[in-house]
C-alpha cells in the first residue's frame, strides 16, 4: 500500500469528502550513485553552512526567502501549513468541464484519492458516480508544497484521480518553433492517413510498449556482475533522408502491414481519385455543412480503398 502524501478534503459545494492522497504511479528506473573511480568510494553531497564553514544536520536547516544577499526571511513549515487560503487543507472544486476542453500539455502527475474513514464513503461514492455519469471532469484548486495549484479530478475504474495541472502562464508559446511554410498535397495527406490506419490499434498492450532501455541496462549490470561479456548491440539501419515523401509513405504502409502479417501492396497513389467526388459533394452542400460532408466523403473513400487491400487488425 503506497504511503499517504497529503490528507484533507474535497469541497464540492457544501459537500465535504475527507480524503487521503496517494501516488498513482511507480518509477521502475534503475538508479545510479556517484562514486570515486580510483577506489570505488561513494561520493555524497554534504550540506555546509557558508558562514561557519561546517556541515550541518537536517534539524538545523530551515526554509527562507532571500530579500537581499544579507537579509533572509525565515519561513517555517507550520507557517506554510497555516497559510490563509481556503485551499490550504482542501481541494476546492471550481468547475466541471468536458475532458476534451483541457489541453493535455497542462495535465501532470496523477494521484489516487482515497476516502478517509467510513464517514467519507457515501459522499465519495456520490462524487465518483456523478463524475462518471456526467462524462465531465472537475477542475479544482489546492495548496501543496508552498504554492497553490490547479488540479483535474476524473474517474478511473472506481477511484477518483487527481491530476496536477499547470497554470496557463506556465505553458510556453510554441509559435517560434513552427517550421517554415511548405505546401502539402492532398495525395500526401491521404498517404499519411493510410499509414495511420495501418498502425491503428485498440490498446497499448504488447511488447512494443515495454521499457526496453531498463531491460538492456539490467542485462549490462548482470553481465558485469558475473564477469561475462556485455550483450551485443543489435544492428539498426540508419534512417534514409526523405527525398520522395510519397515513396516513403508507401514503403512505410507496406512495412507496417508486413509487421502485422498482412499481405497486399500499398496503393496510396490511387486514393486522390476519390477527392473529386468529395469536392463535388461540398459544392452542393450549404456552407455550414461542408466540413461534415467532406469528412464523410473521405471516410467513404477510405472504405473503398480498404476493399482493394486488407485492412489492419
Amino acid at each position: 500500500m503506497p504511503r499517504t502524501i497529503w490528507s484533507g478534503a474535497i469541497s464540492f459545494g457544501l459537500v465535504t469528502v475527507p480524503i487521503n492522497v496517494v501516488s498513482a504511479t511507480e518509477d521502475h528506473s534503475i538508479r545510479f550513485h556517484q562514486y570515486h573511480l580510483e577506489d570505488g568510494g561513494r561520493i555524497r553531497t554534504r550540506k555546509v553552512c557558508e558562514l561557519e564553514d561546517r556541515e550541518v544536520g537536517q534539524g538545523e536547516i530551515g526554509k527562507g526567502y532571500e530579500v537581499t544577499k544579507t537579509q533572509v526571511i525565515p519561513i517555517s513549515d507550520e507557517e506554510l501549513r497555516d497559510l490563509p487560503l481556503p485551499t490550504a487543507k482542501s481541494i476546492e472544486i471550481e468547475a466541471f468541464v468536458p475532458l476534451e476542453s483541457v489541453d493535455p500539455i497542462r495535465i501532470g502527475e496523477g494521484y489516487y484519492l482515497q476516502p478517509s474513514g467510513q464517514v467519507a464513503a457515501k459522499p465519495y461514492k456520490l462524487l465518483r458516480q456523478a463524475l462518471a455519469r456526467s462524462a465531465k471532469v472537475a477542475v479544482a484548486k489546492y495548496a501543496w508544497s508552498g504554492r497553490e495549484r490547479l488540479g483535474l479530478l476524473r474517474v478511473r475504474d472506481d477511484v477518483i484521480v487527481l491530476h496536477a495541472m499547470r497554470w496557463p502562464d506556465e505553458i510556453r508559446d510554441p509559435a517560434e518553433l513552427l517550421p517554415p511554410p511548405v505546401e502539402i498535397s492532398q495525395e500526401e495527406i491521404d498517404g499519411a492517413l493510410a499509414l495511420m490506419e495501418t498502425m491503428t490499434r485498440d490498446d497499448l498492450e504488447g511488447e512494443e510498449f515495454r521499457d526496453t532501455y531498463t531491460d538492456a541496462l539490467a542485462q549490462v549490470i548482470e553481465a558485469k556482475q558475473g564477469d561475462k561479456p556485455l550483450p551485443e548491440i543489435p544492428q539498426t539501419e540508419e534512417p534514409d533522408k526523405v527525398l520522395d515523401l510519397m515513396a516513403a509513405l508507401t514503403e512505410s504502409v507496406s512495412k507496417a502491414k508486413a509487421a502485422r502479417g498482412e499481405t497486399g501492396d500499398a496503393d496510396i497513389h490511387e486514393m486522390p481519385k476519390v477527392k473529386a467526388a468529395a469536392k463535388k459533394t461540398a459544392k452542393k452542400t450549404p456552407a455550414g455543412k461542408t466540413t461534415q460532408k467532406t469528412t464523410a466523403s473521405k471516410k467513404t473513400a477510405a472504405k473503398k480503398t480498404a476493399g482493394r487491400r486488407p485492412r489492419s487488425a
